[in-house]
């Protein structure tokens, strides 16, 4: 049974995918005549290894100076970094794309993991006090659909995307919001910050550099820990009658 499917660049046909077996191994270079061949003379001639492990795979870099990217395309920024001469190095994501630095260039490929396994964590009764929730956010509230306004260009697929301005805040919330202002947006950015228990930075003197600073620290915060998932764009969506309270 295939565990991983690779994707070379440009492929556009299931037929051009290449389907590894739970203990099978991937070549990948310029070179890589019985692997996956990447035409480019800025590759290594034997770049690197893929190697499937049931429901995640490993990556080795067999390049002497250029440290892989592996993006979460899914993952809003999410990434790891494998160095020069890393061996079998455990990549968790569903979704993947291998970032190759070339000569100047940014080459990808992806690779597909087999769906993630999870088991049930209900507690089924157990006795003592309950856990307290690490974060409280309501996604009826106003609130909530600003830190969904400010984290939708990167849940988009543009990880290192320019979070909005207030004003580009003001105008994406005014469909489902139609009497948001830039002192509504601005309470809710500081509401925010003293919700999740943020501060800014010592270096954040100026009110813009405050705004900033706030703005990127809960966007790192809300995709780190999956508390604005793409799912939760839909609140940007709702009409005035069904506006966030």
């Amino acid at each position: 049974m295939y565990s991983v499917i690779v994707v070379p660049p440009a492929c556009a046909r299931p037929d051009g995918q290449i389907r590894l077996a739970t203990g099978e191994r991937l070549e990948f270079g310029r070179d890589a005549t019985n692997g996956l061949t990447i035409a480019h003379e800025g590759v290594p001639r034997i770049a690197g290894e893929i190697a499937a492990q049931g429901t995640f795979w490993l990556l080795s870099n067999r390049s002497e100076q250029q440290t892989y990217v592996v993006e979460n395309p899914e993952g809003a920024g999410e990434h790891i970094k494998v160095g020069p001469g890393r061996v079998d190095a455990p990549v968790p994501f569903e979704f993947s794309r291998i970032v190759l630095p070339a000569a100047g260039d940014l080459l990808t490929f992806d690779v597909w993991a087999p769906r993630h396994v999870f088991r049930s964590v209900a507690r089924h009764g157990l006795p003592g006090a309950l856990t307290a929730p690490a974060f409280t956010l309501d996604r009826t509230k106003r609130y909530f659909a600003v830190l969904a306004a400010l984290c939708e260009p990167r849940l988009r697929g543009e990880p290192h995307a320019s979070l909005p301005a207030v004003e580009q805040l003001v105008d994406r919330l005014r469909p489902m919001w139609p009497s948001v202002s830039r002192s509504a947006v601005y309470w809710n950015i500081d509401y925010l910050a003293l919700k999740l228990r943020l501060r800014p930075g010592p270096d954040t003197t100026e009110p813009g550099q405050r705004v900033n600073g706030k703005k990127e620290s809960l966007v790192s915060l809300a995709l780190r820990f999956d508390l604005v998932r793409e799912d939760d764009l839909v609140v940007l969506a709702a009409s005035a009658r069904e506006a966030c309270r």
